[in-house]
């Protein structure tokens, strides 16, 4: 059971009610494709989202194309190991459809109703549930599907009751206003970090107007602005890992963003937590940000970031914040939240 009692926010409309931040799983999907971490072991995963679980987070975002199914298959073991009471929501998402045959090759994104029909067959089947919490397109459609089509089969799949809630994820404000009109966009997932910051210019502030939750992705950047980053082990990243290849992960962008990290530790001392918690924190700041999506690949990783579910960052907290991402340069989009 829960050893604590986090507080919980609505999700947009759709009568659930979550901690401020959830267990993402893209890491723990492990090695041997395009977006990978790395190699990953999959009991410290399950612990991860246990000790996660104990803590008090109820929700988990995962994905289909993470570790190529694999993700959703150690969610399911991990939610096995659970008393039924206890066990979290859980969100995945379709529209990235991989090649068995090449595993390494980007995966395609598919809006086709067929593909997305199998697609939610098979994560079902991987995370052993009768229905999805959360169901999101992951990528606008390259395929030729217009997004009215592949918003309308996500519409189809809640109304059948094969899942609970639907949204989007990576799509911007002028295409949410093309899906609301066909029926009521549940969720946005979003790029939402101290350093890319361009979701809060339209995007979260459509959300807010609308009733659509949002839960943003990477607040810490994919550990750049965790405190525990630096140059050598930016250096040092095997091939394996997606952020080798990472623009913000080299040169001149590193260096700013690693200066940003630098300039939240004062406000993390103030709190004292960790420099992961601010910046997760701040990304929870901005009107109509239901929660934010922080992954963990061990249990200790979880602690390092946990605080951020009951922090609130002053106005003066923001106001350093937003003047060291000026001064530093790190990033894009407006620097603080009105």
């Amino acid at each position: 059971m829960p050893t604590t009692a986090l507080p919980t926010v609505p999700l947009g409309r759709t009568g659930m009610q979550i901690t401020r931040v959830g267990f993402g799983a893209w890491a723990i999907g492990g090695g041997g494709w395009t977006f990978a971490w790395g190699d990953q072991d999959d009991a410290a995963s399950v612990a991860a989202i246990h000790h996660a679980v104990e803590l008090g987070i109820n929700w988990i975002d995962t994905a289909a194309v993470y570790g190529l199914g694999h993700s959703e298959e150690v969610v399911a073991r991990a939610l096995r190991g659970l008393p039924v009471s206890d066990r979290p929501y859980v969100f995945t998402k379709c529209g990235l459809v991989w090649n068995e045959a090449d595993r390494l090759k980007a995966p395609l994104r598919v809006g086709a109703s067929e593909s997305i029909r199998r697609e939610v067959e098979a994560s079902l089947r991987r995370l052993d549930v009768e229905r999805i919490d959360l169901y999101q397109m992951h990528w606008p459609a390259e395929d030729g599907t217009p997004l009215e089509e592949y918003w309308q089969t996500l519409l189809d799949l809640k109304t059948e009751g094969k899942v609970r809630a639907v949204g989007l994820s990576n799509h911007g404000a002028a295409q949410l206003e093309v899906a609301e009109a066909l029926g009521h966009i549940d969720s946005l997932q979003p790029p939402f970090s101290a350093i890319q910051r361009a979701a809060g210019d339209a995007d979260i502030p459509w959300c807010s107007a609308h009733g659509t939750g949002v839960i943003a992705y990477s607040p810490m950047q994919s550990g750049l602005l965790s405190g525990r980053f630096s140059t050598a082990r930016a250096r040092s990243l095997p091939a394996g890992d997606w952020r080798s290849r990472s623009a913000e992960f080299q040169g001149e962008a590193l260096e700013r963003n690693l200066a940003l990290a630098d300039a939240l530790r004062p406000v993390a001392v103030r709190h004292c937590v960790s420099v992961a918690a601010v910046a997760v924190a701040w990304t929870l700041a901005w009107d109509g940000v239901s929660g934010a999506i922080v992954g963990a690949r061990a249990p200790e990783q979880v602690d390092g970031w946990i605080a951020a579910a009951t922090l609130t960052l002053s106005d003066a907290d923001l106001d350093e914040i937003g003047a060291a991402i000026t001064r530093t340069g790190a990033g894009r989009g407006p620097v603080r939240p009105t």
